[in-house]
């Protein structure tokens, strides 16, 4: 959105179910975060890079009813989706735009802006956290989770893993993302203006359930990014991912989510001017 380019993810609907499981897994940490923005009726809210909009909504519920959540991002296909769900759930105070971050924040104004695993894809990280300083009010918020691949681990220890491990790194690396932005985001948040600068870590680890299974899900998304990048073969992925898939059903196994690092600050009640 920085820039344009292409997601080592796949979108769309198959992209959308991923991303369905992915917050569920990220639902209690997610919402602890959100819980120390302290959200409010009548708050204006923007999830950038929102996917299947399952954190709008959660912010839509948190400053309802006169507030508004806005998610932005550029898969129409997962909005269209969304559109449906947040329809569906009859919360009624929630919009999706199809647009660039950038433009879409030099329009509007927000008292909250939050983002979940966007700058890990993107080229220029700090220019869009300059976009959410400057469309955030005074005293406005700000919250961010993103990844550290490099702590991503299992236990024991599966070659298929560190394969697969190997293949994500290189695929997000190719695109122009960082896969270990993660202890970056404090420094890049503090640059960009923001005052009470918070950080914390979480990682969502199991035995049983949905968190094992982001691995292998994961794989096959980012599936057509290795074949068009020729770093495996069509073969070699479906080996993998039938090997990660067996790793997740062992309850002897320990496996889950990378290292997440969570920040969130705040817009003095004086708006500093940007470094270049």
């Amino acid at each position: 959105m920085a820039n344009p380019q292409s997601y080592a993810i796949r979108g769309g609907i198959e992209g959308r179910e991923r991303l369905r499981i992915l917050s569920r897994v990220m639902h209690e940490s997610s919402s602890r975060l959100l819980d120390r923005l302290e959200l409010r009726d009548g708050l204006r809210c923007l999830d950038a890079g929102c996917g299947g909009g399952d954190m709008t909504l959660e912010l839509a519920r948190r400053v309802a009813p006169t507030g508004k959540a806005t998610g932005i991002d550029r898969d129409d296909a997962k909005l269209e989706i969304a559109r449906q769900e947040a329809r569906d759930q009859g919360i009624a105070n929630v919009e999706y735009l199809t647009a660039d971050i950038r433009e879409a924040c030099a329009q509007r104004e927000f008292d909250v802006v939050y983002s979940r695993f966007l700058l890990t894809h993107l080229r220029n990280p700090k220019e869009v956290v300059g976009s959410f300083y400057e469309c955030l009010r005074q005293n406005g918020k700000l919250a961010i989770e993103d990844i550290d691949f490099s702590g991503h681990f299992t236990y024991p220890i599966s070659p298929a893993f560190d394969r697969y491990h190997d293949l994500y790194c290189k695929v997000v690396r190719r695109n122009g993302g960082d896969p270990d932005i993660g202890p970056r985001l404090p420094g890049l948040v503090k640059e960009c203006g923001f005052d009470d600068v918070r950080v914390n870590i979480v990682q969502p680890m199991a035995l049983t359930g949905e968190t094992k299974l982001i691995t292998p899900i994961t794989l096959e998304n980012i599936a057509p990014s290795i074949l068009e990048q020729q770093l495996a073969s069509r073969d070699e992925i479906e080996e993998l991912t039938r090997q990660l898939y067996d790793f997740a059903a062992d309850e002897m196994t320990l496996a889950g989510l990378p290292r997440v690092v969570q920040v969130w600050a705040s817009v003095g009640a004086k708006k500093r001017a940007l470094v270049p």
